[in-house]
């Protein structure tokens, strides 16, 4: 079996991507297919194309509509290490940030002037996200050169503007329908906050994990050793929040899990204070679904950023990451509330990837069935 594939760059996450047609012609589902391809399960994926850690172990599958009111589909999945599964539940931001590069790079979109705009839907979630390319002069600089936290390279600029988030997954913003909550875990009581934008995501205070809000570069190392307690208040939190019947059943992506803080008396540069983790581990830098989530979060009264944020939003709220300082901005766009964040992307190979063996399927082979 050969499958082509771009192996591309979008913000500080790397996915394959494919088209919808290619995975389609396979005899065995996408279920069955991409762990095989991305060599799960196995904690190196050593025979396949993952690269074994939650931020390089993801696929984008493009589908060009040939009418409507987007530009292109896509869905994202969240390919297993250590297990051959995918988790279809959620959305990637920083991957999200391909779709229209490929789109221009493929010919599907041409270029408009000094700036394409791209309108893309997310299948998992049904998230419209307007994306704006940077093409000066109508057309992709011959070498990219924009920057971003979190990336020693230059891409290309992609303005991501998620368009009324809020609720596309539990059909809230607040779940639960309040600001904050309590979640008893192992007999111990956790404060949180659940938001739903974005993505679904949980939140709790830096300090009740024992966490120094002046020393945030030391975040990663302290949460590790409590990581398991952490994937516990999550998937308490997914039943809390209706995405589950019980913890166990939780998908092991969604909701994600925020910690949070005021920034530093000596970061005058941030407004908030920010340590994701992605799929049980800290996440080196920022989920931007979850950043989306932050942002409301952020600028509804009563919830622990909000109570946590160094001053009242404006249009843009400064996130302090382990990777450095990443902007998200509001604004209203023809009726319509757009939360974006910039990214960067690139295009880092174009090829076929080689599967010697039939694969059988015990699931619906269709692609269709198993992504919506």
């Amino acid at each position: 079996m050969k499958i082509e594939a771009e192996w591309m760059r979008g913000g500080t996450s790397k996915c394959w991507v494919f088209e919808s047609a290619q995975l389609g012609a396979a005899p065995a589902g996408p279920d069955v297919l991409l762990p095989r391809l991305f060599g799960s399960p196995d904690s190196r994926q050593i025979d396949g194309v993952g690269g074994a850690t939650s931020t390089t172990s993801k696929a984008v599958i493009l589908d060009r509509p040939v009418d409507g009111d987007v530009d292109v589909e896509f869905t994202f999945a969240q390919v297993g290490i250590e297990e051959a599964t995918v988790d279809w539940g959620s959305n990637c931001g920083n991957c999200s940030a391909v779709v229209g590069l490929y789109a221009i790079e493929k010919g599907w979109v041409v270029p408009t002037g000094d700036v394409t705009r791209i309108v893309t839907r997310n299948t998992n979630t049904g998230q419209i996200i307007v994306q704006d390319v940077s093409t000066p002069s109508g057309a992709l600089p011959i070498v990219p050169q924009a920057e971003m936290p979190g990336v020693p390279f230059p891409g290309y600029r992609v303005g991501l503007g998620f368009r009324d988030p809020a609720g596309k997954t539990t059909g809230a913003l607040l779940p639960t329908g309040s600001p904050v909550d309590t979640l008893t875990v192992a007999g111990t009581p956790w404060t949180v906050s659940m938001v739903d934008a974005g993505a679904p995501l949980v939140i709790l205070r830096a300090e009740d994990l024992g966490l120094d809000h002046e020393r945030h570069d030391g975040w990663s190392a302290t949460v590790v050793p409590q990581l398991d307690v952490l994937d516990a208040i999550r998937r308490e939190a997914a039943v809390r929040m209706g995405m589950a019947r019980t913890p166990e059943e939780a998908a092991r992506a969604v909701p994600k899990l925020a910690v949070v803080a005021a920034p530093a008396s000596s970061d005058p540069d941030s407004d908030l204070s920010v340590l994701m983790l992605s799929m049980g581990k800290p996440h080196p830098a920022l989920a931007i679904t979850g950043s989306i989530a932050l942002t409301l979060a952020a600028r509804t009264p009563g919830t622990l950023p909000a109570d946590a944020v160094r001053a009242t939003p404006g249009a843009t709220l400064r996130l302090r990451t382990p990777a450095g300082v990443i902007e998200t901005w509001s604004e209203e766009r023809n009726g319509s509330l757009l939360v974006g964040v910039d990214r960067t992307a690139r295009t880092i190979a174009s090829t076929v990837i080689h599967l010697p063996e039939v694969l059988g399927s015990a699931v619906d082979t269709s692609f269709a069935g198993a992504t919506q």
